[in-house]
């Protein structure tokens, strides 16, 4: 395979996310679905209305935790250590935000479910990166990335425009193959990471086929609850990785 020249390489990553924006911010406004709150599984138990919707984020509590304490613990061995950190913190939070917005579920409640999610795209984007094309992106790009995330959360809340939120949500999703593609790492990261994303985008295809996927399991779980855990094990495949490494 033709090797392509870093700088050619470093063009290709810079523009990828300029015209994923370019694309992004030419379209007309992209406003909430109301019906995106309608669910198809409304089941209550114990008390809890939309159980399984709500107790399945347990599971990015668990893998967020879990995370927070491998880098935390580990001072090396793990490359981007505070994008990391910054990620698996997201995954956590999400736990509480996803719970939260499940309970009543409207614009306001999934604020608090986006913020989180943001962060963790944005610092999971940014540690591919350092990791990959240069150590040094972390510290020039972890801060302003998490600070994009949570600013397209905020102006889809003032505006119900989606344009920039949709733009953190996937871009991460655009990068990674790219970078994986163009850039070589030690080790057997590719696998984890490509794994790690065939489960997430599966688990794109179970929310968008939610009351189907209710439908098939003869209402034992719906599509949305199963992205909750085809989600969480995305994650715990990226865990996976980082526990593997070894300290030098």
């Amino acid at each position: 395979m033709r090797v392509i020249h870093p700088t050619r390489r470093a063009y290709l990553l810079v523009l990828l996310p300029i015209m994923a924006l370019a694309a992004v911010m030419a379209l007309p406004p992209i406003a909430q679905d109301p019906m995106y709150h309608v669910f198809a599984d409304r089941r209550g138990l114990l008390g809890i209305s939309s159980f399984l919707n709500v107790v399945t984020n347990l599971v990015f509590l668990a893998v967020g935790i879990a995370g927070i304490g491998l880098c935390a613990r580990r001072q090396h061995g793990h490359g981007a250590r505070w994008a990391w950190m910054a990620c698996f913190t997201g995954v956590a939070l999400v736990s509480l935000g996803s719970g939260y917005y499940h309970l009543a579920p409207n614009n306001g409640t999934l604020v608090w479910d986006r913020l989180p999610m943001s962060v963790g795209f944005m610092a999971l984007s940014v540690a591919v990166l350092s990791e990959h094309v240069n150590p040094r992106l972390e510290k020039y790009l972890l801060a302003p990335a998490i600070f994009l995330g949570l600013a397209s959360v905020i102006t889809w809340h003032y505006t119900d425009d989606l344009r920039l939120y949709v733009l953190v949500q996937f871009l991460p999703l655009l990068l990674l193959p790219v970078v994986l593609l163009l850039y070589n790492h030690p080790g057997q990261d590719r696998g984890y990471l490509l794994a790690a994303l065939a489960i997430y985008l599966v688990s794109k295809l179970a929310e968008y086929y939610d009351r189907a996927v209710f439908g098939w399991t003869r209402e034992i779980i719906s599509g949305h609850s199963l992205k909750h855990l085809l989600a969480a094990t995305a994650l715990l495949v990226v865990y996976g990785m980082l526990r593997r490494r070894t300290i030098p």
